[in-house]
C-alpha cells in the first residue's frame, strides 16, 4: 500500500513492522534498527545475504555518539559539510548497535538523509532506522513508490510516497583513517567533492563484505545486459539480435531506446539509470546494450552500478 502518512509509517515501524522509505538515492526497506526481530525481516523479504551489513539512517548529526564510537575528527568534519546527503561514513559502532545490523562486523554504516519526508519520519522516532533498498536483492533498485509497490508490494504493510528520488542511485560510502577517505563505494557523493578535505583512495572490494555495496554482482536485470564499445557497432554485427539501448545522449539508433541525457549530463544519466533498466527489462526485446559511462564525478558511481549489472563487456 502506497501512502502519505508519516503517523501511520512511524507506528508501523515502533510495533516492529518494515515500511518503504523515500530518499534521495533510492528507496529503502526500514526497520528499527535496534530491534533485531525487525532485522530479520529486511533479510527475509529481501532475500539478503546475512553477511552483507545495513546501513543505519538518522535523522540529526547529534545521533552519531550513540551508535558510533572513536569517530575521526576528519570524519566529523565531512559530517558537517555535507550531511543530510548520500555520504555514508563506516566507523566503530557503539554498544548500542546489534551486531546483525553490521553482519558481525565491529564497525557500522552511517548516514543522514537528505529527504524531507525521511528526516520528518526520523524526527517522530526515538530509534534510528536499518534501511538497505526495497527491492529483492541483487535486482534493480527502486527510485519510485511504485517500483517498490512492484516488486515487494505484497511482502511489506506500506510504502511511503516520497516522489521521485532526486539522485537515483545509492550512497557513496567511505572510511576515515588520518587525513586519508577511502571510497568503499561510489555514489551521489563525488571523489571530487571529497578530494577538498582530505586525499582520497579508492578501496577495491575484497572477500570479506566491510560495507554495503560491496558484492561483484548486484543491481541485475533479469535480460542479459552488455556494455559494448559502440551500440551502432554492435547492432550492424548482430542485425537479427532484439535489442533495446540504454543512451546517454541523442542519437539514431535503430532499435528500441531509452533516453538517460539528451546531452550526457552525468547526473541526469545517474538519475534515470535504474528506471531505464527496469523498462528495458520489461519490454520485447532479449537483451540491454550500453557503452561505457564516462568515468568522472558521479559517473564513476554509473560505471560502478553497470558494471555489477552487466553479463559481461563486449
Amino acid at each position: 500500500m502506497i501512502g502519505s502518512d508519516l503517523s501511520k509509517a512511524a507506528s508501523l515501524l515502533s510495533n516492529g513492522e518494515l515500511v518503504a522509505i523515500p530518499t534521495e538515492t533510492v528507496y529503502g526497506l526500514a526497520a528499527n534498527a535496534l530491534n533485531p526481530e525487525a532485522v530479520v525481516e529486511i533479510y527475509r523479504v529481501k532475500n539478503r545475504p546475512s553477511f552483507n551489513p545495513l546501513i543505519l539512517h538518522i535523522g540529526d548529526v547529534s545521533e552519531v555518539d550513540k551508535y558510533a564510537s572513536h569517530i575521526p575528527e576528519l570524519a566529523r568534519t565531512l559530517m558537517r559539510v555535507f550531511w543530510p546527503s548520500s555520504l555514508s561514513i563506516l566507523l566503530h559502532k557503539s554498544e548500542n548497535v546489534p551486531d546483525l545490523i553490521t553482519a558481525g562486523s565491529p564497525k557500522v554504516v552511517l548516514r543522514m538523509p537528505n529527504h524531507s519526508t525521511t528526516l520528518k519520519l526520523l524526527k517522530r522516532l526515538d530509534f534510528p532506522l536499518a534501511a538497505p533498498s526495497a527491492n529483492i536483492s541483487n535486482t534493480v533498485s527502486p527510485t519510485t513508490a511504485q517500483h517498490v509497490e512492484d516488486g515487494i508490494g505484497k511482502k511489506i504493510p506500506y510504502i511511503l510516497e516520497g516522489g521521485t528520488c532526486n539522485i537515483g542511485l545509492e550512497s557513496t560510502i567511505i572510511e576515515v583513517q588520518g587525513d586519508t577517505i577511502h571510497i568503499l563505494r561510489d555514489g551521489g557523493i563525488t571523489r571530487e567533492q571529497l578530494s577538498q578535505y582530505g586525499k582520497v583512495i579508492f578501496t577495491q572490494a575484497t572477500d570479506k563484505v566491510q560495507s554495503p555495496g560491496q558484492l561483484s554482482k548486484h543491481y541485475s536485470t533479469k535480460k542479459p545486459l552488455y556494455i559494448v564499445d559502440r551500440i551502432e557497432k554492435y547492432l550492424e554485427e548482430n542485425p537479427k539480435q532484439k535489442c533495446s539501448a540504454l543512451l546517454f545522449q541523442q542519437s539514431e539508433i535503430q532499435c528500441t531506446t531509452y533516453l538517460l541525457s539528451s546531452d550526457y549530463n552525468l547526473a541526469e544519466i545517474a538519475n534515470s539509470l535504474f528506471a531505464a533498466m527496469r523498462q528495458a527489462d520489461s519490454d520485447e526485446n532479449e537483451i540491454i546494450l550500453i557503452e561505457k559511462v564516462r568515468e568522472e564525478g558521479i559517473g564513476r558511481a554509473v560505471a560502478d552500478r553497470l558494471k555489477r549489472a552487466s553479463t559481461t563487456n563486449l
